[in-house]
C-alpha cells in the first residue's frame, strides 16, 4: 500500500501501520483481530485465520477426486414412452419419422 497524505499534511504509511497493528483487536462484536483471527478476552488466538478459511473451503469442496471433471457423466433416459397409452404413443411414432 502507498503512503497516503492526511488532511494535515502528514504522511501515513498504511502498511507498515497494518503490519504493526495486525494482532490488535479489532473494534468490533466479531472478537477478532486485524488479521482475522479469533480472539479470547484476553487477546490470545483461539482460532487462526488461514485454518478457518482452509476449514470452510474444505466443507464447501470437499475432496475432489483427480481427473473428476474429465469423465463423462451417463444419465439413464426415462421411459416415458412405456406409461403412455396407445393414441399418445402414435403421437410419438409421427414425430419419429418426421425427424428422419
Amino acid at each position: 500500500m502507498p503512503a497516503y497524505r492526511t488532511a494535515q499534511g502528514k504522511m501515513v504509511d498504511m502498511s507498515r501501520l497494518a503490519s504493526k497493528n495486525e494482532k490488535v483487536r479489532a473494534v468490533g462484536n466479531m472478537n477478532v483481530n486485524a488479521r482475522g483471527d479469533i480472539v479470547d478476552s484476553n487477546n490470545q488466538v483461539i482460532k487462526d485465520s488461514t485454518k478457518r478459511v482452509k476449514n470452510n473451503y474444505q466443507k464447501a469442496v470437499g475432496q475432489r477426486q483427480p481427473n473428476a471433471v474429465n469423465k463423462p457423466v451417463n444419465i439413464p433416459k426415462p421411459s416415458v414412452i412405456e406409461d403412455l397409452t396407445s393414441e399418445e404413443k402414435e403421437l410419438f411414432d409421427n414425430d419419429e419419422d418426421i425427424k428422419k
